[in-house]
């Protein structure tokens, strides 16, 4: 089992969706993404920074979840970073209502000296600025370095979230922003110049209608569960993330084969986050609800064919 290095935001976030709203809550990407890789039982670690108004229950949840919080800065008189969004009744489009940077605007991620050995590193949506100087801060190359990332990125730290691409192994991205990043319509000719940037592995996320997963000329792809209530997407897309590396980083498996279980996994998690608003879902979720779940994933896809 290897280690788990998990750079990203620990936010409060706000928000309203047709089922209701919320006032602040736990949020952030390094959040959700820890959250999930919990499941799997793996040493890990966050980086990241809040301010002094950021409640001790909320560390506490982090702790007894094993994650390793000595990265996570916490500025005195400082204020944590906040998102509030709404969401339209299809929850696949969604308005940003207000982002407050706080202490973010001014974060310097500091690596753990017990996690710059860590053998799989979890980039989460931030400044890739910050993203690189997390990988610059390893002693030895991971055996897996993955990156998530957004459309704001690309639109405002082109030349910076090059430079990071071409460090890493796994992209994550959703369709839009694989369209964007490559200026092609079509997804394989999409991911097959996103390979030439840099990365081995592009997952293409595409919400509800599942992920692909794209390697040397193959393509996996991994459904959506269908579920009766979707209540908050927000945190859908961290929690697939850190199923996907919690996955990985458990079984210290990387190929191909192993990467087509750990979409499995990340889709599986990620089907629960959206049952409840935020973090609520995955804070107390049980292994047996998951291994139910990926019983259920496996019938989803699994037929017999006589093929001549």
């Amino acid at each position: 089992m290897g280690k788990l290095l998990i750079v990203g935001t620990v936010a409060f976030d706000a928000i309203e969706t047709p089922f209701g709203k919320t006032d602040k809550i736990l949020g952030g990407a390094a959040t959700f993404i820890g959250l999930a890789a919990s499941q799997f039982y793996v040493e890990s670690a966050i980086v990241s920074v809040v301010g002094d108004d950021f409640p001790q229950d909320y560390l506490d949840l982090l702790v007894a979840k094993n994650i390793d919080i000595s990265g996570l800065e916490i500025v005195k008189g400082g204020k944590t970073f906040f998102w509030s969004g709404k969401y339209h009744n299809d929850l696949n489009t969604r308005d940003t209502l207000a982002t407050e940077l706080n202490v973010l605007a001014d974060f310097n991620p500091v690596v753990p000296d017990n996690f710059r050995d860590s053998d799989v590193v979890m980039l989460g949506n931030l400044h890739p600025n910050i993203q690189m100087s997390v990988i610059n801060q390893m002693e030895k190359r991971p055996a897996l370095i993955i990156l998530d990332t957004m459309n704001f990125w690309m639109d405002n730290t082109l030349p910076e979230l090059m430079e990071v691409i071409k460090h890493i192994d796994v992209i994550t991205i959703n369709d839009e922003e694989a369209r964007q990043l490559t200026g092609e319509y079509s997804l394989v000719m999409a991911a097959a110049k996103i390979h030439e940037m840099g990365p081995k592995y592009v997952v293409i996320k595409k919400g509800e209608h599942g992920a692909l997963l794209f390697h040397e000329g193959n393509i996996f792809f991994a459904p959506a569960l269908p579920l009766r209530e979707v209540f908050d997407p927000t945190g859908a897309g961290d929690t697939f993330a850190g199923g996907f590396a919690g996955y990985l980083a458990a079984t210290n498996t990387i190929t191909y084969e192993n990467m087509k279980n750990a979409v499995i996994h990340g889709s599986n998690l990620a089907s629960f986050s959206v049952e409840k608003f935020g973090t609520e879902r995955m804070e107390n979720l049980e292994r047996s609800e998951v291994n139910k779940r990926l019983h259920q994933f496996k019938t989803l896809t699994q037929f017999d064919i006589e093929i001549s």
